[in-house]
């Protein structure tokens, strides 16, 4: 689906963001386009609150400093009402049933849920048994608000989305299969370049596989060739150890000044933050003039704020 030419309903059928495997290619574009539209709003100083009086709920069993701050200041500027709870406040799977926990919310005039949790099963179960939104902002398994923010990135950089290659180098983990899911769905090339034995799960390869372009290899020169968008993460996600093993097999895959020469002309990085640098990604590529990873940081605000008005609305 082009994105240039998709006409707003300002509305999406899908009740949950749990995963972007539950959104067909017109509803990820209605997405990107109301982020875009709240981006105005928000720079021109426009009023937003759509929202206005509702009350979400933030779950973060994993902590974060981008999500967080994205989320509670994008509910604000919706007009809504932020509540942070951590794993230290509630007994989200420690001894309450994750259904009493939505259930008991409900009764608290929640609007809404945002969970950063680890379990995907945790949100499933949360849709399942409550009325409200549910969204994800990040399992083990999935990431779609980062790739929502992404693809707004891409789109602004490039004025399109069809076509563009974008590889993403290292370990496949709930970045890359999101990544590979939303950019097949518009029409993306998109690349996973990372060692063997470090591959997105067979599963959600085969399935992005059948909505558009998808690919993983393990040859560098190949991958970065002609790629418009170079991307990569951290070798170790929140809670992995620190395995000597692990480095060593993903230190062959970082992004510097080699690979990017390999890829477009144009070609610009990404990062979805926090960085390593001189692990995953040089100070030379991150810090540089391709770089957009503090834009890519800003459109998480707008792409989450979309995913809540159009959900909670």
């Amino acid at each position: 689906m082009d994105i240039n030419t998709y006409k707003p309903r300002k509305k999406i059928d899908n009740k949950h963001l749990l995963t972007l495997m539950d959104y067909s290619a017109s509803e990820i574009c209605e997405i990107l386009k109301l982020a875009q539209e709240l981006k105005h709003r928000l720079k021109k100083g426009k009023p937003h609150r759509y929202l206005k009086d509702k009350t979400i709920a933030m779950i973060f069993a994993k902590s974060s400093t981008r999500t967080r701050v994205s989320f509670e200041q994008g509910i604000r500027q919706l007009g809504a009402h932020p509540i942070f709870l951590s794993s230290n406040d509630i007994q989200l799977g420690r001894g309450e049933p994750v259904a009493d926990t939505v259930r008991t919310l409900e009764r608290y005039n929640i609007d809404g849920i945002m969970i950063r949790t680890f379990k995907q099963s945790d949100l499933h179960e949360l849709a399942t048994h409550g009325t409200i939104p549910i969204i994800n902002g990040l399992t083990d398994d999935y990431h779609p608000c980062q790739a929502l923010a992404d693809l707004l990135t891409v789109f602004e950089h490039f004025g399109k989305l069809e076509g563009i290659k974008m590889v993403y180098f290292g370990d496949g983990n709930n970045v890359a299969h999101s990544l590979m899911i939303a950019g097949a769905k518009l029409g993306m090339e998109v690349v996973i370049c990372c060692p063997k034995g470090f591959e997105p799960q067979p599963e959600i390869t085969a399935a992005t596989q059948n909505f558009g372009n998808v690919t993983v290899t393990d040859d560098i020169a190949l991958a970065a060739k002609d790629a418009h968008v170079l991307y990569t993460d951290v070798f170790f996600s929140m809670g992995q150890e620190n395995d000597t093993e692990k480095r060593n097999a993903l230190m062959p895959y970082q992004v510097n000044d080699a690979v990017m020469d390999k890829a477009n002309a144009n070609a610009i990085f990404m990062h979805c933050l926090p960085a390593k640098r001189g692990e995953e990604v040089t100070a030379e590529v991150i810090d540089g003039p391709r770089s957009v990873v503090f834009e890519q940081a800003e459109n998480r605000l707008h792409a989450q704020k979309a995913v809540m008005a159009l959900l909670l609305r």
